[in-house]
């Protein structure tokens, strides 16, 4: 990924194709590696891949990642709390997703 492509993940454009570093994921997002460790640790995203050095991550993963950050930010919600909350928003996206395919059948 270059730094052009970066500037757009950062601006709001997820360009899925491409998998970001670590390095690249923290910057997009603003935060220390720290804090990304402690993503992966409470299982709100995945890296692909197994040593640290190589962690690469989709961009559904920079999407949670800014979303775990707005969730701690505004309504001050520990790990857990982002990791479940994520994973309600996720659902109600999907029964929206359903819903809208069954509306239109």
């Amino acid at each position: 990924m270059n730094s052009h492509d970066l500037l757009l993940v950062h601006i709001g454009t997820v360009i899925e194709e491409d998998s970001l570093s670590l390095g690249q994921l923290c910057r997009a997002c603003s935060i220390h590696a720290d804090w990304i460790i402690s993503l992966i640790e409470e299982g709100i995203i995945e890296p692909q891949g197994e040593d640290i050095r190589l962690w690469r991550f989709s961009g559904a993963s920079l999407v949670r990642a800014r979303s775990a950050l707005r969730l701690q930010h505004d309504l001050e919600i520990n790990l857990a709390g982002i990791a479940l909350a994520l994973d309600l928003m996720e659902e109600i996206e999907s029964l929206r997703a359903q819903i809208k395919t069954l509306g239109h059948a």
